[in-house]
């Protein structure tokens, strides 16, 4: 977390350095609208004309390049989607994605936790100046390689024949920044990038851990399930290095339309299915599956055909049928929104609600209850717990009981005598537990904890403080639109 700060700071610095190199290199800020429209490559014309033809829509500058709110039927992002659908996405990563969910909750408390969040949004109004008008900028300087056009060009320039508009900010700073700022902005770069790789890959292993294999394996211990996590981890990783050609190809090697399309095919239900739960206190357990399991079918339904015939490029387009690929990606976020909406509330309405003992501070409409809540789970897990016990007893008095494997090392001298490979093996799997073990709390100091934590209480000035700076960022995001528009 410390780490991740620390290069936050460097990362913006550097980033507002560069953006000042960039900026002037090519005559300042009037400079970007004179020159980008004029940022064509040299080689437009198709070396062999028998195969494909190139379109001077593939190598021009779109018209609308210097406005956000862009036509709602022809533009590359069409303002309704861009509006209601990237928001859908954006309801998904930032309030229920695991990578951010775990961030939060390592807050000291609520106002902490939503004074992080504003500044977050506060870095968020930078992308703009940061990344996206230096993109343009590298354009503007590199037009040979940023804008090429030609596949076999293309390929030798950045390794994919669909583009090479990927390349546009790592050319800006291995050509503009310093030797001592070019290192160390790369260098900081590669770190963010692992950091981010190494808090998805622990979340995938902690949601695939505790809420999978534990379900399939109630018995496994702790560092059963941590031996577990880790082979998981490796298997992502492994499928990660795979995907990468995928990645290179898709949405005609535009990074940023394949985040976006993936997301729009997949967030949509799980952002659904939050904001029902958080508002709709009508919405159950069922109601929320059903949902969830419609509504990721329909988006496997659009994500599949779209990789099996390829989203194509501007000289190759797609062969994907029209009634199936037709729709703009942010538009069919939008429908997959309402279609999870739309089902998760049907089953609930058509079964049984959830009485409110166990909705107190869960809901919106509950969050200053002060009644104690009764877990939902709490009779299934007591039931499982006492079928559990009667089935070891059963299998200790019978002899027919399977024996257990224990992965227990408490002590770490046992472990030296097993050789350094042995030692090694053991510290990964993480069963040289050489630190002592924290006590475990009683009952009531853990109901304490946990009523300390449901606390949703703030002080009142920083409360202000941070309500006021929340209002300021909504504004200053409303103007930029309204600028930029």
């Amino acid at each position: 977390m410390y780490t991740d700060t620390v290069q936050t700071f460097v990362m913006v610095g550097g980033a507002f350095i560069l953006m000042g190199f960039a900026f002037n290199e090519i005559g300042g800020y009037q400079g970007l609208f004179d020159k980008y429209m004029e940022a064509i490559p040299k080689q437009t014309l198709s070396p062999i004309p028998a195969l494909y033809n190139i379109s001077s829509s593939c190598y021009l500058p779109r018209e609308d390049s210097f406005h956000m709110i862009r036509d709602a039927t022809t533009s590359d992002l069409p303002w309704p989607a861009v509006i209601l659908g990237l928001s859908i996405n954006s309801i998904w990563y930032w309030c229920s994605d695991q990578v951010i969910v775990q961030r939060c909750l390592a807050g000291k408390n609520l106002t902490h936790v939503k004074a992080g969040c504003i500044l977050c949004g506060y870095l968020k109004l930078l992308p703009m100046f940061l990344m996206v008008m230096p993109g343009m900028m590298s354009r503007i300087l590199y037009p040979d390689e940023v804008a090429c056009i030609i596949p076999d060009e293309c390929k030798k320039i950045c390794g994919t024949e669909v583009g090479c508009s990927n390349i546009a900010y790592p050319k800006l700073v291995v050509s503009l920044m310093p030797n001592g700022l070019r290192g160390l902005m790369l260098a900081v770069m590669l770190a963010a990038l692992m950091s981010s790789l190494a808090s998805i890959f622990n979340s995938s292993g902690t949601l695939f851990t505790m809420d999978i294999y534990k379900r399939l394996r109630p018995q496994a211990k702790e560092r059963e399930l941590l031996i577990v996590g880790r082979v998981w981890i490796f298997l992502l990783v492994g499928i990660s290095i795979a995907w990468i050609p995928v990645v290179q190809v898709a949405q005609g090697g535009q990074l940023f339309d394949y985040i976006q399309s993936i997301s729009s095919y997949l967030a949509p239900p799980i952002a659904a299915i939050f904001l029902l739960g958080v508002f709709v206190k009508r919405l159950n357990e069922q109601g929320a599956f059903w949902g969830m399991m419609g509504g990721l079918a329909i988006g496997m339904a659009r994500m599949i055909p779209e990789f099996i015939y390829g989203t194509g490029s501007c000289l190759f387009p797609s062969n994907c049928p029209r009634l199936i690929c037709g729709v703009h990606y942010l538009y069919f976020a939008i429908i997959l929104f309402l279609a999870t909406a739309a089902i998760a509330v049907g089953v609930s309405l058509c079964t049984s609600p959830i009485p409110d003992k166990h909705l107190h501070r869960l809901v919106f409409s509950l969050r200053h209850s002060k009644e104690t809540r009764i877990n939902l789970d709490t009779e299934e897990e007591e039931e499982e717990a006492k079928r559990r016990q009667q089935r070891q007893a059963e299998n200790a008095a019978t002899g027919n009981g399977r024996p257990e494997l224990v992965l227990e090392v408490d002590d770490p001298k046992t472990m030296t005598s097993c050789g350094r490979l042995c030692q090694g093996l053991a510290w990964f799997c993480g069963m040289n537990s050489g630190s002592p073990k924290e006590p475990e709390l009683n009952p009531e100091e853990k109901d304490k904890d946990l009523q300390h934590l449901a606390g949703i209480t703030e002080h009142t000035l920083w409360k202000q403080v941070v309500n006021i700076n929340a209002v300021i960022m909504m504004a200053l995001a409303i103007f930029m639109w309204a600028f930029y528009a």
